[in-house]
């Protein structure tokens, strides 16, 4: 299957509700193939890419990956994310003007997921948190997230709260590995996690575990044998949920409501002010570097 990522120099998207999404006809869904945009907001040199890469395998839809050829290696800290915002909202901008029917943001702290649906017209997107979510508390009652560090808890906790889900998360449950080191010595961080989750489980009462970071990549088939409960990948799982709503959306015509939330910004601000202009959205694909 063609490997698929593009990023968009955004069209001002109107304030009024746009068009209903076109369906596609049940006899026909088997046909159509989607184009999904996996971004992750990260720099990536060549030896990087097994590490941020989603990793799913042969998708059943036309599936890009792409990171930046600048920036921060990991998300760690809340300056670096300030940083990456930008190229991810201008990224999706560009996916949507080629084309693509959905974009992924790929961090567990689902940056700009909301500031990106407001951009987006018809453009699905979707990010591991809020995929992952949703997931486990369809799974089983309680849901424990296996974290690299305490930093990452509080921030982890607040997003969780806002998707509404709190009173459903037993636990974070830090590993004591940064980003960096989650692929160094697999071994390790294979045991750090069977651990962390077995205290998930029979300490915080969690019947799902989710692998908070999208750099844990490997890691969740074996450990789901291990421990005996459902194991989720979140970078995969977002891929997967964005398939689903862009079926959703081709069947039914469902896309992210934009009256309230997600309301788009007003075009005739986006051009008087030539705030894509200035803050690099033209520039914004000359930084992507292809994952594979």
């Amino acid at each position: 299957m063609e490997q698929l990522l593009v990023v968009m120099h955004n069209r001002p998207v109107p304030r009024e509700a746009p068009d209903p999404a076109p369906r596609a006809s049940r006899d026909d869904r088997e046909d159509i193939v989607s184009r999904i945009a996996y971004i992750a907001p990260v720099r990536v040199d060549p030896a990087d890419s097994g590490r941020v890469s989603p990793g799913i395998g042969p998708a059943a839809n036309g599936l890009r990956e792409i990171g930046f050829s600048v920036g921060p290696h990991h998300l760690e800290y809340h300056y670096y994310e300030a940083l990456v915002v930008p190229d991810i909202l201008h990224s999706v901008a560009e996916f949507e003007r080629q084309g693509y029917d959905a974009a992924v943001i790929g961090c567990f702290y689902d940056l700009g997921l909301q500031e990106a649906r407001e951009l987006a017209s018809r453009l699905v997107v979707t990010a591991p948190c809020e995929s992952s979510v949703l997931l486990a508390a369809s799974l089983g009652h309680r849901f424990s997230i296996l974290v690299g560090r305490r930093k990452w808890v509080p921030q982890m906790e607040d997003t969780v709260r806002r998707y509404g889900l709190h009173t459903r998360l037993a636990s974070l449950r830090p590993i004591d590995l940064g980003v960096p080191d989650y692929h160094t010595d697999e071994e390790e961080t294979h045991a750090r996690f069977v651990k962390a989750g077995r205290a998930a489980i029979a300490q915080d009462g969690a019947e799902v575990l989710i692998l908070g970071c999208t750099a844990s990549v490997g890691f969740s088939e074996q450990l789901q044998a291990d421990l005996g409960v459902p194991v989720i990948d979140s970078a995969a799982i977002a891929v997967k949920h964005a398939e689903h709503l862009i079926e959703l959306r081709n069947l039914f015509g469902l896309t992210h409501s934009k009256v309230g939330a997600y309301e788009a910004p007003p075009p005739g601000e986006l051009n008087d002010w030539r705030l894509q202009d200035q803050y690099g959205l033209p520039a914004a694909s000359e930084r992507w570097v292809d994952l594979r």
